[in-house]
């Protein structure tokens, strides 16, 4: 009995020890001078992600950010292929040839009316102004530098195979990579590796909400409100008539279920009925299907609210996304190589700003050093949280991501303190955890292409034999207006 005790605490010690998940070895030399090639650059790339956080362009809007990474890349001997999907601002950057295909996705649109400048309190930078709050200068950036230090390894190394830097406009509500996926921009890649700015670093297997947006629209009768109110119908009456309805809705939805709005148009003046209004609805769910199902019952909605007004209403479907597929086996690559790579360490100055951000979140239990540590590895296939649309790229690449403390610990996304530490070295230095993690990642999927195989087949099984995309926003064409 004792030898036996003995032998399964041995095969426990070996499992630990090399599990690519668990190991706490010593990196290799190789993965050493890669993650210090990629620090004597972290300056360059910080300036560079600080001029994307100033240009803070919307999504589709996005000319001069994105015209900053293509040059970059050119300059490094990528070939660049510009305004593909039928995207201006969208391009797709490629160095090598041949077999694996890695693919690296990035995000460069800001938030609308989240201005903030780089200070631990509340400062519009201008009122009403647009803002990085979700750190996409960061994830554009980052990537970058990741696909050009992967290109500089294949070059010095003789390694065959093709790096690819996706540049994916609107991630925020306009879904830019699901008109990539559509236009069959990624059909011929083995892996795609991604990341997200956050306050804290991880890269566990996890998924996400699907999601689909639309704006409706309501047309009505124009009249004087008090002189002859008979006259009018009124467009605002049927937004608040079709939000009542919805609201109600809820009661008899999924639990796990989100529906939010805004009204974007509710008239001129109190003494005008309205003759137009218009409502902006997102609808969420862990799976795609469901939010199919919901939002056909949201469009019922509008159409009760129009009969009872008396109004016309339209609909226009402005985004909609996969939840994530999550993938195991490259996920633990990943995460592998960030437990190699480590967190964010700060200066006394970054504490300091770090403690004051903190101070505004009224909440116990956080502290500047939680920056360095890394959330333990979990496989979560049911979404919870945000959406995004690198959901539909894992529905078809085998995918895989990270997150990195580009934020201050305890940060929410799309908060003026995202915006604020973004702004910062704290948001670089975050920024270089996440693009040394994926350059490692990139390099073991070149070194062992078995691995994609593995990957794919993965994917293949969790999305069923018989899977066939097809893309939520339907055939619509990429809405390029729909930030202004």
């Amino acid at each position: 009995m004792k030898k036996i005790r003995i032998t399964i605490s041995l095969i426990f010690i070996f499992l630990i020890s090399f599990s690519p998940i668990f190991s706490q070895k010593k990196s290799s030399k190789e993965a050493q001078k890669i993650i210090q090639n990629l620090e004597a650059r972290s300056q360059e790339y910080g300036d560079m992600a600080h001029k994307i956080w100033e240009f803070a362009e919307l999504g589709y809007l996005e000319t001069k950010s994105s015209g900053l990474l293509q040059s970059h890349l050119e300059k490094e001997g990528f070939t660049v292929k510009t305004g593909v999907a039928e995207i201006p601002t969208a391009f797709v950057a490629e160095y090598g040839s041949g077999h694996p295909i890695i693919g690296i996705l990035a995000e460069y649109d800001a938030l609308p009316g989240i201005s903030q400048a780089a200070e631990p309190e509340r400062k519009e930078i201008e009122k009403g102004g647009s803002g990085h709050a979700c750190g996409h200068h960061l994830f554009g950036t980052g990537s970058v530098a990741a696909a050009v230090e992967v290109k500089d390894w294949l070059k010095r190394t003789g390694t065959k195979g093709t790096i690819r830097l996706y540049g994916t406009p609107a991630e925020e509500g306009g879904a830019g990579k699901v008109y990539m996926v559509r236009a069959g921009l990624l059909d011929d890649v083995d892996a795609v590796l991604h990341w997200h700015p956050g306050s804290g670093n991880g890269a566990s297997a996890a998924s996400s909400l699907a999601n689909k947006s639309a704006k409706f629209r309501f047309y009505g009768k124009a009249s004087h409100a008090a002189s002859s109110p008979q006259r009018g119908r009124s467009a605002l009456d049927a937004v608040e008539a079709m939000n009542y309805m919805s609201n109600m809705m809820r009661e008899h939805i999924p639990m796990e279920s989100r529906m939010h709005y805004v009204i974007t148009s509710g008239g001129e003046a109190p003494n005008v009925v309205p003759a137009y209004a218009e409502v902006f609805y997102y609808v969420r769910h862990p799976e795609m299907q469901e939010v199919r199902k919901l939002f056909d019952r949201l469009v019922k909605t509008a159409e009760g609210a129009a009969i009872g007004t008396e109004t016309k209403m339209e609909y226009e479907v402005i985004h909609g996304v996969y939840n994530l597929l999550p993938n195991e086996t490259l996920s633990e690559v990943m995460y592998k190589n960030l437990q190699t790579v480590g967190g964010v360490e700060y200066t006394k100055e970054e504490e300091e700003f770090a403690k004051k951000i903190i101070a505004t979140f009224n909440r116990e239990g956080l502290a500047p050093s939680d920056a360095k540590e890394i959330l333990p590895y979990t496989v979560s296939n049911r979404g919870k949280g945000g959406s995004t649309d690198v959901g539909d790229v894992s529905w078809m690449v085998p995918t895989a991501g990270m997150r990195s403390a580009t934020w201050v610990p305890g940060t929410g996304a799309h908060s003026w303190q995202a915006v604020a530490a973004g702004g910062t070295d704290i948001g670089t230095k975050g920024m270089m955890v996440a693009s040394k993690t994926i350059t490692l990642t990139a390099i073991d999927l070149f070194k062992n292409p078995k691995l994609c195989e593995t990957a794919k087949k993965e994917l293949t099984e969790k999305r069923g034999k018989d899977f066939k995309y097809e893309a939520m926003l339907g055939d619509r064409e990429p809405p390029l207006n729909y930030r202004q």
